[in-house]
């Protein structure tokens, strides 16, 4: 990552398993200055490219293609490929208190424009280790990474 864009060199992985929403998640993911790395549809496809290609950041959905094993996905990107996850579900009750270890959430429907500065952000405290702010409208961080990028409690998503 560039010192002037945190965003450049960053490597996502897409985990959703509807075709069009992945496919906009891509560009956007390109036009923040990050790199699309692969897309998965289900949580072995998912599993299996994470380990494989080694992402900064997964962005992942809690309902795939083979059901509700979003949670799951997240969890082991976050454990066994030390990368971070973020949830981007319509289905944000269903995240476990502790996120499953994934950094935070944006709930569906969400825009092209909050998703853009989420990444900007993340890619700012993943390469700082601490947030330059509060996150930005939309993006609801974990408590543990609120504590671990220095905003102390979790603050709700604006």
């Amino acid at each position: 990552m560039s010192v002037t864009d945190p965003a450049a060199g960053l490597d996502v992985l897409i985990v959703e398993d509807e075709a069009l929403l992945a496919l906009e998640l891509s560009f956007i993911v390109r036009e923040a200055g990050c790199n699309d790395v692969g897309h998965a549809m289900d949580s072995q496809e998912a599993l299996s490219l994470a380990s494989t290609l080694h992402p900064d950041l997964a962005l992942v959905d809690v309902h795939l293609s083979d059901g509700p094993t979003g949670v799951d996905v997240a969890r082991a990107i976050v454990e066994e490929c030390q990368a971070v996850a973020l949830f981007m579900t319509a289905n944000v009750k269903r995240l476990p208190e502790d996120f499953a270890g994934a950094c935070g959430v944006i709930g569906k429907p969400y825009s092209d424009k909050a998703v853009r500065a989420a990444l900007v952000y993340l890619a700012g405290c993943l390469h700082t280790g601490r947030a330059s702010g509060l996150p930005p409208v939309g993006l609801q961080l974990a408590p543990a990474y609120a504590e671990r990028w220095g905003l102390g409690a979790a603050p709700l998503a604006s």
